[in-house]
C-alpha cells in the first residue's frame, strides 16, 4: 500500500468533502486513516436502499450513539455521498445541532448540484484526491506511468491494460454517460474518444461537434460533465497582457495518462516519439495540479500562447514560474524559444525547462534546465513556488 500524502488533519475539526475520480483510492485511504470510524458505504445496495428510503435514519443512528462534537473520536464516513443527496439535509442538522463531523466521500458533485443538493454552505472543507503522485511511489517508473497511468490498481498490476479497458467500459462509458442526460449514448462514447485524441490541445467545440455528429453546445456540456465528475479539467490560458496578443481559449486534459492512452488507442508510449512528449507533459502537469492542491497553496496553473503560436507549457502563480516541458534527452536552444519570449514580456522567479537531461544546468540568460526527477523533488519540497 502506498502512503498517500494528502493531509486530512482538518477532519479533526471540520466536516470534509473528499472528492476524487473512481479508483483514486479514497475508500482505502479513509479505512487506513480512520479504521474505527462509523462508515456508510452507499455502493452497498442494502445500505443505499435503506438510507434512500429513509434519510432520517442517519440522524437517528448518530444520536443513538450520543455522538457530539465534544465526545466524537472519529468522523462519520459516508462513501459515495452523491448517490443519496437527501442525506445532506440530515448531515447539515447534525453538524449544526450536535457538532458531529463527517467525511463525505464521492466521485462527483454533479448530481448534488443538479438536484440543488445541500452542499452545506461553507460548513465543510473541500479536498480532492488525485491518482498516485511522485512522492508516493518509491522509484517511480516513468515509462509505466506514462503508458498505464497512476490509478493505484493500474500502476501496481502486472497486466494493467485489461483493467484500464474495464475501467473505461464499466465506468466512463456507463456511469458518466448516464450523467449526460442523453439517450444518444453512442454519440457520448464517440465524444470521449474524440476528446481523448485532442487531449492537451486548445479546445475547439465546433470541430469536435462535427466529428461526433452533435451540436457545439452539446459538446460543451459533455466537457462540463467530465469536469464535474473529475475525469478531466481545463487548463486556462494566462491572460495578463505583456507585449504580445494572447490566445484566451483553454486546453483540456483527462485526469490520468493511462485512461487517456486507452481511449485514444495509443499503445505503449516509447521514448523519442511525439506520444512520449505529450504524455510526459500531461504527467508533469498533473503533478503540478496535485501539488498545489495538497500543499494548500492553490496558486493558478495556466499555459501561455501568443497569437503567433509561441507557447509556454505551464505558468504557475501570477507569472512567478514559467515552465517548458520537453521529452528530450538534451535540451537545445530551439527548445527554449517559448521561455525566452515569455522572459521578454514578464519577470519571473524561475524560467525552467523540464527534460530528460542527466544533470541540472543553467543557460547564460538564466533558464534552468532540470531533469524531471530533480524538478519533481524541488516541486514537492516547495522550492519551485
Amino acid at each position: 500500500m502506498y502512503n498517500r500524502i494528502i493531509d486530512l488533519n482538518i477532519a479533526a475539526k471540520r466536516t470534509v468533502f473528499l472528492w476524487g475520480a473512481r479508483q483514486t483510492g479514497k475508500s482505502t485511504l479513509l479505512k487506513k486513516l480512520f479504521p474505527d470510524a462509523r462508515r456508510y458505504d452507499l455502493l452497498l445496495s442494502d445500505t443505499y436502499r435503506r438510507l434512500l428510503g429513509n434519510p432520517a435514519l442517519i440522524r437517528q443512528e448518530c444520536e443513538a450513539e450520543n455522538l457530539t462534537g465534544s465526545t466524537q473520536q472519529n468522523p462519520v464516513v459516508i462513501d459515495e455521498i452523491q448517490k443519496v443527496p437527501e442525506l445532506l439535509d440530515e448531515i447539515h442538522w447534525l453538524i449544526e445541532n450536535r457538532g458531529i463531523r463527517f467525511i463525505l466521500c464521492g466521485s462527483s458533485a454533479r448530481k448534488l448540484k443538479r438536484g440543488h443538493g445541500n452542499l452545506l454552505g461553507g460548513r465543510a472543507a473541500r479536498c480532492e484526491l488525485y491518482p498516485l503522485v511522485y512522492p508516493e511511489i518509491p522509484e517511480l517508473s516513468l515509462n509505466r506511468a506514462l503508458t498505464f497511468g497512476l490509478l493505484p490498481p493500474h500502476y501496481i498490476n502486472d497486466e494493467p491494460a485489461g483493467m484500464i479497458r474495464d475501467y473505461i467500459g464499466n465506468y466512463l462509458k456507463e456511469e458518466i454517460a448516464a450523467e449526460a442526460l442523453t439517450r444518444n449514448v453512442p454519440a457520448f462514447n464517440r465524444f470521449l474518444e474524440v476528446a481523448a485524441m485532442s487531449n492537451g490541445e486548445v479546445v475547439n467545440y465546433n470541430n469536435i461537434a462535427s466529428e461526433c455528429g452533435v451540436s457545439a453546445p452539446t459538446v460543451k456540456g459533455h466537457f462540463q460533465i467530465l469536469e464535474d465528475t473529475l475525469i478531466g479539467r481545463s487548463l486556462p490560458a494566462y491572460s495578463k497582457r505583456g507585449k504580445r496578443r494572447l490566445i484566451s481559449t483553454p486546453k483540456f486534459y483527462f485526469f490520468d495518462t493511462g485512461v487517456i492512452g486507452q481511449l485514444a488507442r495509443r499503445g505503449m508510449v516509447e521514448p523519442g516519439t511525439e506520444l512520449f512528449g505529450r504524455a510526459f507533459e500531461h504527467f508533469l502537469l498533473m503533478e503540478m495540479w496535485a501539488q498545489t492542491e495538497y500543499s494548500g497553496k492553490h496558486h493558478p496553473v495556466c499555459y501561455w500562447r501568443t497569437s503567433s503560436q509561441i507557447e509556454v507549457d505551464v505558468v504557475l502563480g501570477d507569472h512567478e514560474v514559467a515552465i517548458e516541458i520537453k521529452g528530450t534527452r538534451e535540451a537545445k536552444d530551439h527548445d527554449l524559444k517559448g521561455l525566452r519570449a515569455f522572459k521578454d514580456d514578464y519577470v519571473c522567479r524561475h524560467y525552467i525547462a523540464v527534460t530528460l537531461d542527466v544533470y541540472p544546468r543553467k543557460t547564460a540568460d538564466g533558464i534552468e534546465i532540470l531533469p524531471w526527477r530533480v524538478f519533481l523533488d524541488r516541486l514537492w519540497a516547495g522550492k519551485i513556488i
